[in-house]
């Protein structure tokens, strides 16, 4: 079947020629083997900007999608599965109500929606390294218009190692909504035990704690970079706890890794009391039983997690399947 297709990063825009398939059709490759495509009913927008390529497509099974260097960041029916576990489970274990919380990324808006959910949260500060993805997304994804308005937002744009070092304030919780670790793409250096240790760590408060995306988390997928997340915050913090879930849009479940020096300690019963003192309105996802599922990894995962030797390095980077802007053109 013929096909006319136009290229974004890993991802690919196709429509057929001859009529057979009438939609239009976004295809992503996840592994060397496998691809994953969905119909289209309209490209709002594809674009680049001196960090990364950017796409908006109107999906016909998931909405609004984001895609940036060919790589699905999120999409309208199904995001807030991703985002309510990056942001809750840290602003709820933190013992004494987080007032200040610092997000590395995060341009699309929708976790800085999430933390300003939290009635104690005073200020949000949100560190993204490209203006032109946070103005786009200020612009397309009406669902986090209210966020980009709150006054407890102060927007940033610089690299977070650079912000984060050059502030003296501490938070009390750091959230990792980064891009994930592509080579070639402008977060993986981020990823790293020296970053951790020496920028993340410091910039936290009494108490409190770091989460990241971690990546893939797959039966296949969790050993690109999920173990590796896992076991380099396990060098650095004295409690580190993964957790993962199934992102339909994503084709595989996800990974986040929350670490901190003081336990985690909460029962679900705790976690849905928390909830309903410190959230306003109700969490489609997240809630004390869900936690207790995610953070029980499967067998597999488990095994693998306890056997991960691997730390990582700038010099050691592992990287999930794909590439960023440093080669991109030489793929398309």
């Amino acid at each position: 079947m013929g096909d006319i297709s136009v290229s974004n990063g890993s991802g690919k825009i196709s429509s057929p020629l001859n009529g057979y398939r009438k939609s239009c059709w976004y295809e992503e490759e996840i592994e060397e083997n496998l691809r994953w495509c969905f119909a289209l009913n309209s490209i709002l927008h594809t674009g680049a900007t001196p960090y990364q390529d950017i796409a908006l497509l109107d999906t016909k099974p998931f909405g609004k999608a984001l895609v940036i260097d060919g790589k699905l960041q999120s999409a309208e029916t199904d995001e807030f599965i991703y985002h309510e576990c990056l942001v809750h489970p840290s602003l709820l274990f933190h013992p004494s109500s987080p007032k200040a919380v610092f997000i590395m990324g995060g341009g699309e808006g929708s976790t800085a929606r999430e933390i300003l959910r939290h009635k104690t949260v005073e200020k949000v500060t949100m560190c993204d390294i490209d203006e032109e993805v946070v103005e786009f997304c200020r612009s397309h994804l009406l669902v986090n218009r209210n966020a980009f308005c709150d006054p407890r937002l102060e927007l940033v744009i610089n690299d977070a190692r650079a912000e984060l070092e050059s502030r003296n304030a501490c938070f009390d919780v750091i959230i990792g909504d980064l891009a994930d670790p592509i080579e070639g793409g402008p977060c993986y250096k981020l990823y790293t035990k020296s970053f951790y240790e020496c920028i993340v760590k410091p910039r936290l408060s009494q108490n409190g704690i770091f989460v990241t995306q971690a990546g893939p988390a797959g039966i296949f997928s969790h050993t690109e970079v999920f173990s590796c997340i896992y076991n380099t915050l396990k060098q650095i913090f004295k409690y580190v706890v993964p957790y993962s879930a199934h992102i339909p849009s994503f084709a595989d479940t996800w990974g986040w890794v929350m670490a901190s020096d003081s336990p985690f300690s909460l029962t679900a019963e705790d976690l849905d009391l928390r909830t309903k003192q410190r959230i306003k309105g109700e969490n489609r996802y997240f809630d004390g039983k869900t936690f207790t599922s995610a953070s029980t990894l499967s067998k597999a995962v488990r095994q693998s997690l306890s056997n991960e030797t691997h730390v990582y390095t700038e010099g050691a980077a592992r990287f999930i399947y794909g590439y960023g802007t440093a080669n991109r053109h030489e793929q398309e």
